[in-house]
């Protein structure tokens, strides 16, 4: 019935999150909360992964709290602190998939284009995917339909048969608008569970 798996990378795949570096920068949990939530949001970082280039959006932000300006310039210059690790089971999943001569198994991220490369060198297992579709380099993100029609096409996906595992809520909504079956990730050890509960054979 299915002979797709596509899956999102941060939070299904790998342990992402700003708090890793700016609980060590301000004295307070509150304070590095506040500004995540306030100075550099999840709205900002979506600019870049959207395609816009690092050097305006840190710009851009500079200029609105100029009082922040290294806390500002952190954010890309401390990028790869932000990751805690992998979700080995999640991982093992994903390869025992790519093995299985039963699906194709790609990858659907919003990513900044310019920390594509170092994301391949933090994480090889990105390279095993049958093809990725990462939204700053195709200039569209996630939630928006225009890149899962995108996906479908490049990729030759059927979404029919297609199997798509996020951790975003709202990037689930997209996914079963575009005719995706979908899986909320909010526990990536327990993804093989889930795909069994759907009917694969693992």
């Amino acid at each position: 019935m299915y002979n797709t798996i596509l899956f999102d990378l941060g939070g299904v795949l790998v342990d992402w999150d700003p708090m890793n570096v700016y609980r060590k920068v301000f004295e307070s949990e509150e304070k590095a909360r506040w500004f995540l939530d306030n100075v550099c949001t999840m709205d900002w970082n979506d600019l870049q992964d959207g395609g816009q280039l690092i050097s305006k959006g840190v710009a851009d932000k500079i200029a609105e709290y100029p009082e922040y300006e290294a806390e500002i310039t952190l954010y890309y210059e401390k990028w790869t602190e932000m990751f805690l690790g992998i979700f080995e089971k999640a991982v093992d999943l994903q390869q025992e998939l790519i093995n299985n001569p039963n699906f194709k198994v790609y990858a659907l991220t919003n990513w900044c284009a310019e920390k594509w490369d170092t994301a391949l060198g933090l994480f090889p297992f990105f390279k095993d995917f049958d093809g990725v579709v990462v939204s700053g380099e195709v200039g569209m993100r996630k939630p928006h339909d225009d890149i899962y029609q995108y996906t479908f096409k490049t990729l030759n996906i059927d979404p029919k048969a297609t199997i798509y595992i996020d951790d975003n809520p709202a990037n689930i909504e997209a996914g079963k608008r575009n005719n995706l079956v979908c899986i909320h990730c909010t526990e990536p050890a327990k993804l093989r569970e889930e795909l069994i509960n759907l009917g694969l054979e693992l």
